[in-house]
């Protein structure tokens, strides 16, 4: 069955119309055609509609969406519903929806667009994406493109297809947008400031970066509601081989930029570990607005009724030398006030570049600069300063701030934007590759060295 879902700011209206539908023929004068014609596959996560919270130049307004019927397609399309609604900058976005058992076949067949999005369940995500390729589509993927070993090498099989059908396979990496990790990287690039890479050890790292989520939050102001299978770690992945794929890039971007990393010799996985945190059925059922578990979850009940998940997860490894330790946490809710929270430390020869964002720093992301070299306080500052200068070029408005021992880079809200609005930095990117017809020569064999280190390390952790 083939459903128009019409979502421009005028009441929800369902159309059904016959099995086909044929595109209008261009009339001359008429505008020149977009570019870009996206399919999203199986919505099942809120990230594969925060691709489309903006309007996209250069992309035909009709997203067309391939998914089975059920309660993860109309979450996915109410979201975009209050995109196309919302009072400030409304998109209009029109769903033409195909929801059916063959969904996948049939988008595959049908190929109306040139882009398949694919956030959702990741147990079918890897064969997913290689089959896309293989019929050349080009595939714009939320993390993680694979959650286990084996379906590593069907990922690097998928890499192989896109380039010899000429198609563009890249995920979604929205933490490279998040503007302190932006001029943690810049300033990690001055040697005057920083001096040299740390190389570390396993009990000090040179680069350590962890993630604190919470299963209830906010999107677009309003409670998430995850699906069940977002609880099951054979669907969704545990959390080493999920969330940690963002970290594990930005080591790999921060530490070594455009560089190209071969995982065969640049990365050793040494260690790695996992643990689980326990939900009640009450704080199941706020997050996902089931009664009870699912038959599939029941092999994760522990104490009669408390769901364990192994969301939690740590890697540690060394990169080009480099001893990185990635980990993530997931609790059930924040505290009042908090949100989200990354931490992050680059320890240099002459400084450690910190990110906090705990309750000192009102849980929002703050970059410190910590001076550890030798040579007087004036001399460095007075580095920092002219490098701080020198990137008022690209990001105007930065500045030094020192309060007591705490030195901070001061950056303007104008950059704070958000991790939604990522989600559009990370497409009009990618829809920049598709123009050039090509990614960055690093950004393959990293992506493949990422999931290595991530896969590894789930084996590894088991």
């Amino acid at each position: 069955m083939r459903i128009l879902i019409f979502l421009h700011a005028i009441p929800f209206v369902l159309f059904s119309i016959s099995c086909s539908t044929s595109k209008k023929d261009p009339v001359e004068g008429d505008s020149p055609a977009p570019a870009f014609q996206l399919m999203t596959l199986d919505p099942g996560h809120f990230h594969a509609a925060l691709v489309q919270k903006m309007q996209l130049e250069g992309v035909d307004p009709t997203v067309y969406v391939y998914a089975p019927e059920g309660s993860d397609v109309q979450d996915h399309l109410n979201r975009i519903k209050g995109f196309n609604t919302r009072a400030e900058n409304p998109t209009s976005w029109v769903e033409e929806v195909y929801t059916g058992p063959d969904f996948f076949e049939k988008m595959i067949r049908d190929k109306p667009g040139n882009i398949m999005v694919v956030s959702g369940n990741n147990a079918k995500k890897t064969e997913y994406i290689k089959k896309a390729v293989e019929a050349g589509i080009n595939v714009l993927a939320d993390k993680p493109m694979v959650i286990s070993g084996d379906d590593f090498e069907m990922l690097k099989e998928a890499f192989e297809l896109a380039e010899k059908n000429k198609v563009l396979l890249y995920d979604i990496m929205t933490e490279r947008y998040e503007i302190t990790t932006m001029i943690q990287k810049e300033l990690s690039q001055i040697p005057e400031v920083f001096g040299e890479l740390e190389k570390g050890s396993l009990e000090n790292p040179a680069v350590t970066k962890e993630s604190v989520h919470h299963f209830f939050k906010y999107v677009s102001g309003n409670p998430i509601k995850r699906p069940a299978w977002f609880f099951d770690v054979t669907q969704q992945g545990e959390g080493v081989v999920d969330v940690n794929t963002h970290l594990v890039d930005l080591i790999q971007w921060e530490c070594f930029p455009e560089q190209i990393i071969d995982y065969k010799k640049d990365i050793e996985v040494l260690s790695a570990k996992r643990w689980a945190t326990d939900l009640t059925p009450s704080m199941f059922n706020r997050v996902t607005h089931l009664d009870a578990y699912p038959d599939y979850l029941k092999k994760d009940i522990i104490k009669d009724s408390v769901l364990s998940v192994y969301s939690n997860g740590e890697i540690n490894y060394t990169l080009k030398g480099v001893h990185a330790k990635a980990s993530v946490i997931w609790n059930y809710e924040a505290p009042e006030g908090a949100k989200d929270t990354h931490y992050s430390i680059m320890r240099g020869t002459k400084a450690n570049l910190i990110i906090n964002q705990g309750a000192k720093e009102d849980y929002q992301a703050t970059l410190y600069v910590e001076k550890t070299g030798n040579g007087s306080d004036e001399e460095f500052m007075n580095h920092l300063k002219a490098a701080i200068d020198k990137l008022q070029s690209t990001y105007p408005g930065l500045k030094v701030v020192r309060s007591g021992n705490d030195i901070t880079i001061s950056i303007p809200d104008k950059y704070k934007v958000g991790h939604e609005a990522h989600f559009t930095q990370v497409t009009e990117k990618y829809l920049e590759y598709l123009k050039a017809g090509k990614l960055p020569d690093w950004e393959v064999p990293n992506m493949i060295a990422k999931y290595y280190t991530t896969t590894r390390g789930y084996e590894m952790s088991r």
